[in-house]
Protein backbone atom coordinates (compact mmCIF):
# COMPACT_ATOMS: atom_id res chain seq x y z
CA UNK A 1 0.00 0.00 0.00
CA UNK A 2 1.39 3.37 -1.04
CA UNK A 3 1.92 5.76 1.87
CA UNK A 4 -0.46 8.73 1.89
CA UNK A 5 -0.44 11.04 4.85
CA UNK A 6 -4.07 11.95 4.34
CA UNK A 7 -5.06 8.33 4.92
CA UNK A 8 -3.71 8.35 8.49
CA UNK A 9 -5.93 9.04 11.51
CA UNK A 10 -6.02 12.71 12.45
CA UNK A 11 -3.00 13.79 14.48
CA UNK A 12 -0.86 10.73 13.74
CA UNK A 13 2.81 11.69 14.14
CA UNK A 14 5.10 10.65 11.29
CA UNK A 15 8.70 9.89 12.22
CA UNK A 16 11.23 9.35 9.45
CA UNK A 17 14.23 7.15 10.24
CA UNK A 18 17.14 7.23 7.83
CA UNK A 19 18.57 3.72 7.53
CA UNK A 20 16.89 0.36 7.27
CA UNK A 21 18.87 -1.78 9.69
CA UNK A 22 17.78 -3.71 12.75
CA UNK A 23 17.57 -0.56 14.89
CA UNK A 24 14.84 0.81 12.65
CA UNK A 25 13.18 -2.62 12.61
CA UNK A 26 13.04 -2.73 16.42
CA UNK A 27 11.86 0.89 16.57
CA UNK A 28 8.81 -0.12 14.53
CA UNK A 29 7.44 -2.24 17.37
CA UNK A 30 7.37 0.76 19.70
CA UNK A 31 5.96 2.98 16.96
CA UNK A 32 3.05 0.60 16.43
CA UNK A 33 2.21 0.56 20.14
CA UNK A 34 2.19 4.37 20.30
CA UNK A 35 0.23 4.84 17.10
CA UNK A 36 3.19 6.54 15.43
CA UNK A 37 3.68 6.16 11.70
CA UNK A 38 7.32 5.17 11.17
CA UNK A 39 8.80 5.84 7.76
CA UNK A 40 12.15 4.31 6.84
CA UNK A 41 14.58 5.37 4.13
CA UNK A 42 16.00 1.96 3.32
CA UNK A 43 19.15 0.86 1.52
CA UNK A 44 17.27 -1.87 -0.33
CA UNK A 45 13.84 -3.47 -0.64
CA UNK A 46 14.72 -6.47 1.52
CA UNK A 47 16.85 -4.93 4.28
CA UNK A 48 15.93 -5.58 7.89
CA UNK A 49 13.52 -2.70 8.54
CA UNK A 50 11.98 -2.75 5.06
CA UNK A 51 10.59 -6.19 5.90
CA UNK A 52 8.72 -4.73 8.90
CA UNK A 53 7.81 -1.19 7.79
CA UNK A 54 5.27 -0.92 4.98
CA UNK A 55 6.16 0.98 1.81
CA UNK A 56 9.71 1.88 2.84
CA UNK A 57 11.24 4.04 0.11
CA UNK A 58 14.64 2.92 -1.14
CA UNK A 59 17.31 5.52 -1.65
CA UNK A 60 20.80 6.83 -0.99
CA UNK A 61 21.08 8.70 2.31
CA UNK A 62 23.93 10.75 0.80
CA UNK A 63 21.76 12.16 -2.00
CA UNK A 64 20.20 15.56 -1.10
CA UNK A 65 17.16 15.12 -3.33
CA UNK A 66 16.35 11.68 -1.96
CA UNK A 67 16.66 12.78 1.66
CA UNK A 68 14.63 15.97 1.03
CA UNK A 69 11.77 14.02 -0.54
CA UNK A 70 11.82 11.59 2.34
CA UNK A 71 11.88 14.37 4.96
CA UNK A 72 8.91 16.10 3.31
CA UNK A 73 6.70 13.13 4.31
CA UNK A 74 7.60 13.38 8.00
CA UNK A 75 7.22 15.51 11.12
CA UNK A 76 10.75 14.76 12.29
CA UNK A 77 13.79 12.98 10.89
CA UNK A 78 15.99 10.69 13.00
CA UNK A 79 18.54 7.97 12.33
CA UNK A 80 19.33 4.26 12.34
CA UNK A 81 23.00 5.17 11.72
CA UNK A 82 25.24 8.26 11.88
CA UNK A 83 26.46 8.36 8.29
CA UNK A 84 24.24 11.04 6.70
CA UNK A 85 26.57 13.90 5.63
CA UNK A 86 26.62 16.71 8.19
CA UNK A 87 26.29 19.44 5.56
CA UNK A 88 23.14 17.80 4.17
CA UNK A 89 21.54 17.73 7.61
CA UNK A 90 22.45 21.38 8.19
CA UNK A 91 20.77 22.26 4.89
CA UNK A 92 17.63 20.39 5.95
CA UNK A 93 17.52 22.24 9.27
CA UNK A 94 17.94 25.56 7.47
CA UNK A 95 14.91 24.63 5.36
CA UNK A 96 12.81 24.05 8.49
CA UNK A 97 13.05 20.26 8.79
CA UNK A 98 13.17 18.93 12.36
CA UNK A 99 16.32 16.81 12.53
CA UNK A 100 16.81 14.99 15.84
CA UNK A 101 19.51 14.72 16.91
CA UNK A 102 20.53 17.82 14.99
CA UNK A 103 23.70 17.99 12.90
CA UNK A 104 25.57 20.09 15.48
CA UNK A 105 25.10 17.25 17.97
CA UNK A 106 25.37 14.33 15.56
CA UNK A 107 28.76 15.42 14.21
CA UNK A 108 30.25 14.33 17.55
CA UNK A 109 29.16 10.76 16.81
CA UNK A 110 30.30 11.02 13.19
CA UNK A 111 33.78 12.42 13.73
CA UNK A 112 35.95 11.12 16.58
CA UNK A 113 38.35 14.05 16.42
CA UNK A 114 35.50 16.54 16.75
CA UNK A 115 34.14 14.46 19.62
CA UNK A 116 37.44 14.43 21.49
CA UNK A 117 37.98 18.17 21.03
CA UNK A 118 34.49 18.99 22.30
CA UNK A 119 34.57 16.60 25.24
CA UNK A 120 37.88 18.12 26.30
CA UNK A 121 36.13 21.48 26.69
CA UNK A 122 33.62 20.03 29.16
CA UNK A 123 36.19 18.00 31.09
CA UNK A 124 34.68 14.64 30.15
CA UNK A 125 37.21 11.96 31.18
CA UNK A 126 38.90 10.37 28.17
CA UNK A 127 42.02 8.44 27.12
CA UNK A 128 44.96 10.59 26.05
CA UNK A 129 44.54 11.41 22.36
CA UNK A 130 45.93 13.33 19.39
CA UNK A 131 45.20 13.60 15.67
CA UNK A 132 48.25 12.28 13.80
CA UNK A 133 49.26 12.86 10.18
CA UNK A 134 52.67 11.16 10.02
CA UNK A 135 54.85 8.50 11.57
CA UNK A 136 56.71 11.28 13.38
CA UNK A 137 53.41 12.39 14.96
CA UNK A 138 52.78 8.83 16.10
CA UNK A 139 56.26 8.57 17.59
CA UNK A 140 55.85 11.89 19.42
CA UNK A 141 52.43 10.92 20.79
CA UNK A 142 53.68 7.57 22.07
CA UNK A 143 56.61 9.26 23.83
CA UNK A 144 54.25 11.78 25.42
CA UNK A 145 52.03 9.12 26.99
CA UNK A 146 54.78 6.70 28.02
CA UNK A 147 55.29 4.52 24.97
CA UNK A 148 53.66 1.92 22.75
CA UNK A 149 51.31 0.20 22.16
CA UNK A 150 48.76 2.83 21.20
CA UNK A 151 45.44 2.74 19.36
CA UNK A 152 44.89 4.25 15.90
CA UNK A 153 41.37 5.04 14.71
CA UNK A 154 39.84 6.52 11.60
CA UNK A 155 38.00 9.65 12.68
CA UNK A 156 35.04 8.80 10.45
CA UNK A 157 33.35 5.65 9.23
CA UNK A 158 34.60 3.02 11.67
CA UNK A 159 32.25 0.61 13.46
CA UNK A 160 32.26 -2.87 15.02
CA UNK A 161 36.05 -2.88 15.21
CA UNK A 162 36.57 -1.64 11.64
CA UNK A 163 38.92 1.32 11.31
CA UNK A 164 40.69 0.54 14.61
CA UNK A 165 44.25 -0.76 14.95
CA UNK A 166 46.62 -1.62 17.79
CA UNK A 167 49.95 -0.02 16.92
CA UNK A 168 53.20 -1.30 18.45
CA UNK A 169 55.65 1.15 16.82
CA UNK A 170 55.78 3.94 14.27
CA UNK A 171 56.99 1.32 11.76
CA UNK A 172 54.16 -1.11 12.47
CA UNK A 173 52.48 -2.10 9.15
CA UNK A 174 49.12 -0.98 10.56
CA UNK A 175 50.36 2.63 10.34
CA UNK A 176 50.46 2.46 6.54
CA UNK A 177 47.12 0.66 6.56
CA UNK A 178 45.55 3.43 8.65
CA UNK A 179 46.95 6.27 6.55
CA UNK A 180 45.90 4.46 3.36
CA UNK A 181 42.26 5.05 4.30
CA UNK A 182 42.77 8.75 3.42
CA UNK A 183 40.71 9.60 6.50
CA UNK A 184 42.22 11.66 9.35
CA UNK A 185 43.65 9.37 12.02
CA UNK A 186 43.24 9.70 15.77
CA UNK A 187 45.86 8.22 18.08
CA UNK A 188 44.74 7.24 21.57
CA UNK A 189 46.18 5.78 24.73
CA UNK A 190 45.68 2.01 24.92
CA UNK A 191 43.74 1.84 28.15
CA UNK A 192 44.42 -0.96 30.60
CA UNK A 193 40.79 -1.62 31.46
CA UNK A 194 38.93 -4.05 33.67
CA UNK A 195 35.81 -4.04 31.53
CA UNK A 196 33.71 -1.94 29.17
CA UNK A 197 30.60 -0.15 30.35
CA UNK A 198 27.80 1.67 28.57
CA UNK A 199 25.73 4.58 29.85
CA UNK A 200 22.54 5.14 27.88
CA UNK A 201 20.43 8.25 28.36
CA UNK A 202 17.46 9.75 26.56
CA UNK A 203 16.97 13.52 26.21
CA UNK A 204 14.09 15.53 24.76
CA UNK A 205 14.19 18.97 23.06
CA UNK A 206 12.90 20.73 26.16
CA UNK A 207 15.70 19.22 28.26
CA UNK A 208 14.01 16.35 30.09
CA UNK A 209 16.48 13.49 30.41
CA UNK A 210 16.51 9.99 31.91
CA UNK A 211 19.38 7.56 32.51
CA UNK A 212 19.25 3.77 32.16
CA UNK A 213 21.19 1.51 34.53
CA UNK A 214 24.87 1.28 33.62
CA UNK A 215 25.55 -1.97 31.78
CA UNK A 216 28.62 -4.12 31.25
CA UNK A 217 29.39 -5.05 27.65
CA UNK A 218 31.70 -7.76 26.36
CA UNK A 219 33.43 -7.14 23.04
CA UNK A 220 35.07 -9.77 20.86
CA UNK A 221 37.01 -8.74 17.74
CA UNK A 222 35.47 -5.30 18.07
CA UNK A 223 31.90 -6.63 18.12
CA UNK A 224 29.61 -6.51 21.14
CA UNK A 225 28.68 -10.08 22.04
CA UNK A 226 27.04 -9.76 25.48
CA UNK A 227 25.47 -7.12 27.72
CA UNK A 228 24.60 -7.44 31.42
CA UNK A 229 22.25 -4.97 33.10
CA UNK A 230 23.08 -3.63 35.56
CA UNK A 231 26.87 -3.95 35.44
CA UNK A 232 27.65 -6.54 38.15
CA UNK A 233 29.59 -5.33 41.15
CA UNK A 234 29.82 -1.72 39.98
CA UNK A 235 30.19 0.65 42.92
CA UNK A 236 26.95 2.69 43.22
CA UNK A 237 28.89 5.96 43.36
CA UNK A 238 30.80 5.04 40.22
CA UNK A 239 27.55 4.02 38.48
CA UNK A 240 25.99 7.36 39.41
CA UNK A 241 29.09 9.18 38.13
CA UNK A 242 28.84 7.35 34.80
CA UNK A 243 25.16 8.31 34.47
CA UNK A 244 25.94 11.92 35.37
CA UNK A 245 28.73 12.01 32.78
CA UNK A 246 26.38 10.75 30.07
CA UNK A 247 23.65 13.22 31.06
CA UNK A 248 26.17 16.07 31.05
CA UNK A 249 27.41 15.12 27.57
CA UNK A 250 23.83 14.90 26.27
CA UNK A 251 23.03 18.34 27.65
CA UNK A 252 26.25 20.05 26.56
CA UNK A 253 26.04 18.64 23.02
CA UNK A 254 22.29 19.27 22.69
CA UNK A 255 21.48 15.63 21.96
CA UNK A 256 17.83 14.77 21.28
CA UNK A 257 16.94 11.09 21.42
CA UNK A 258 19.07 8.25 22.71
CA UNK A 259 22.74 8.81 23.52
CA UNK A 260 24.97 5.83 24.26
CA UNK A 261 28.27 6.65 25.96
CA UNK A 262 30.63 3.69 25.81
CA UNK A 263 33.23 3.78 28.59
CA UNK A 264 36.27 1.96 29.87
CA UNK A 265 36.48 1.08 33.56
CA UNK A 266 40.25 1.41 33.81
CA UNK A 267 42.31 -0.74 36.14
CA UNK A 268 43.39 2.42 37.97
CA UNK A 269 39.76 3.25 38.75
CA UNK A 270 39.12 5.86 36.08
CA UNK A 271 35.95 5.87 33.96
CA UNK A 272 36.96 7.00 30.46
CA UNK A 273 34.68 7.89 27.56
CA UNK A 274 35.48 5.73 24.53
CA UNK A 275 32.73 6.26 21.93
CA UNK A 276 29.42 8.08 21.45
CA UNK A 277 26.36 6.90 19.52
CA UNK A 278 23.28 9.10 19.03
CA UNK A 279 20.66 6.49 18.22
CA UNK A 280 19.37 3.29 19.82
CA UNK A 281 22.42 1.18 20.58
CA UNK A 282 23.34 -2.50 20.78
CA UNK A 283 24.11 -2.14 24.49
CA UNK A 284 20.50 -1.00 25.04
CA UNK A 285 18.71 -3.94 23.42
CA UNK A 286 18.27 -5.51 26.85
CA UNK A 287 15.77 -2.72 27.62
CA UNK A 288 13.10 -4.15 25.30
CA UNK A 289 12.17 -6.73 27.92
CA UNK A 290 14.37 -5.60 30.79
CA UNK A 291 13.30 -1.98 31.34
CA UNK A 292 9.95 -0.30 32.01
CA UNK A 293 10.46 1.75 28.83
CA UNK A 294 12.73 0.45 26.07
CA UNK A 295 15.40 2.60 24.47
CA UNK A 296 13.40 2.44 21.22
CA UNK A 297 10.23 3.83 22.78
CA UNK A 298 12.15 6.55 24.60
CA UNK A 299 13.93 7.50 21.39
CA UNK A 300 10.56 8.02 19.70
CA UNK A 301 9.20 9.91 22.70
CA UNK A 302 12.26 12.14 22.73
CA UNK A 303 12.30 13.08 19.04
CA UNK A 304 8.57 13.91 19.25
CA UNK A 305 9.14 15.86 22.50
CA UNK A 306 6.79 13.63 24.46
CA UNK A 307 7.37 12.97 28.19
CA UNK A 308 10.02 10.29 28.61
CA UNK A 309 9.25 6.91 30.13
CA UNK A 310 10.87 5.27 33.13
CA UNK A 311 14.23 3.61 32.35
CA UNK A 312 14.10 1.48 35.50
CA UNK A 313 14.98 -2.21 35.28
CA UNK A 314 12.14 -4.73 35.62
CA UNK A 315 14.32 -7.48 37.10
CA UNK A 316 17.48 -7.64 39.20
CA UNK A 317 19.47 -8.85 36.17
CA UNK A 318 18.95 -8.90 32.42
CA UNK A 319 21.45 -10.45 30.01
CA UNK A 320 21.40 -9.88 26.25
CA UNK A 321 23.59 -12.02 23.99
CA UNK A 322 24.02 -11.23 20.31
CA UNK A 323 23.37 -14.03 17.84
CA UNK A 324 26.20 -13.90 15.32
CA UNK A 325 26.25 -15.70 12.03
CA UNK A 326 28.14 -18.98 11.88
CA UNK A 327 27.73 -22.31 10.09
CA UNK A 328 23.96 -22.67 10.63
CA UNK A 329 22.04 -20.92 7.87
CA UNK A 330 18.50 -21.56 9.17
CA UNK A 331 18.54 -20.43 12.78
CA UNK A 332 14.80 -20.89 13.13
CA UNK A 333 15.52 -24.61 13.39
CA UNK A 334 16.82 -23.96 16.88
CA UNK A 335 13.71 -22.21 18.20
CA UNK A 336 11.91 -25.41 19.21
CA UNK A 337 14.72 -26.46 21.53
CA UNK A 338 15.40 -22.98 22.95
CA UNK A 339 11.79 -22.12 23.64
CA UNK A 340 10.96 -25.53 25.12
CA UNK A 341 14.03 -25.41 27.36
CA UNK A 342 13.41 -21.83 28.52
CA UNK A 343 9.85 -20.45 28.26
CA UNK A 344 11.08 -17.12 29.69
CA UNK A 345 13.62 -16.60 26.92
CA UNK A 346 13.08 -13.80 24.40
CA UNK A 347 14.43 -14.18 20.86
CA UNK A 348 14.79 -11.41 18.27
CA UNK A 349 15.78 -12.15 14.67
CA UNK A 350 16.57 -9.26 12.32
CA UNK A 351 15.53 -10.77 8.99
CA UNK A 352 19.13 -10.96 7.81
CA UNK A 353 20.83 -13.72 5.87
CA UNK A 354 23.52 -15.50 7.85
CA UNK A 355 27.12 -14.47 7.29
CA UNK A 356 30.05 -15.31 9.59
CA UNK A 357 30.25 -12.77 12.41
CA UNK A 358 27.19 -10.83 11.28
CA UNK A 359 24.67 -9.71 13.88
CA UNK A 360 21.54 -11.57 12.85
CA UNK A 361 19.63 -11.39 16.12
CA UNK A 362 19.84 -11.41 19.89
CA UNK A 363 18.43 -13.30 22.85
CA UNK A 364 17.46 -11.91 26.24
CA UNK A 365 16.96 -13.56 29.62
CA UNK A 366 16.18 -11.96 32.96
CA UNK A 367 15.77 -13.01 36.57
CA UNK A 368 17.13 -12.86 40.11
CA UNK A 369 20.25 -15.04 39.79
CA UNK A 370 22.96 -13.60 37.53
CA UNK A 371 24.76 -16.90 36.91
CA UNK A 372 21.52 -18.60 35.90
CA UNK A 373 20.40 -15.71 33.69
CA UNK A 374 23.75 -15.63 31.91
CA UNK A 375 23.71 -19.38 31.34
CA UNK A 376 20.23 -19.22 29.84
CA UNK A 377 21.10 -16.42 27.40
CA UNK A 378 24.47 -17.87 26.43
CA UNK A 379 23.03 -21.34 25.91
CA UNK A 380 20.30 -20.07 23.61
CA UNK A 381 22.69 -18.00 21.46
CA UNK A 382 25.12 -20.90 21.23
CA UNK A 383 22.38 -23.36 20.26
CA UNK A 384 20.89 -21.08 17.59
CA UNK A 385 24.29 -20.63 15.97
CA UNK A 386 25.11 -24.34 16.14
CA UNK A 387 28.01 -23.93 18.57
CA UNK A 388 26.33 -26.47 20.82
CA UNK A 389 23.68 -29.08 19.98
CA UNK A 390 22.09 -29.92 23.31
Amino acid sequence: MKFKREDLPVGTPVVGMVGGGQLARMTQESAIALGIQLRVLAEGETVSAAQAVADAPVGDYRDPGTVRRFAAETDVVTFDHEHVPTELLRALEAEGVKVRPGPDALVHAQDKAVMRQRLDTIDAPAPAHQVVASKADIEDFAKRIGGFPIILKTTRGGYDGKGVWVCTSAEDPVVDEAFATKVPILAEEKVDFVRELSAIVARSPHGQAVAYPIVESVQRDGICVEVTAPAPGLDPDKAAHAQQTALKIAGELGVVGILAVEMFEARDGRLLVNELAMRPHNTGHWSIEGAVTSQFENHLRAVLDLPLGSPAARAPYTVMVNVLGGDVEDMHLGLLHCMARDPGLKVHFYGKSVKPGRKVGHVTAYGDDLAEVRERARHAAAYLTGTIDE
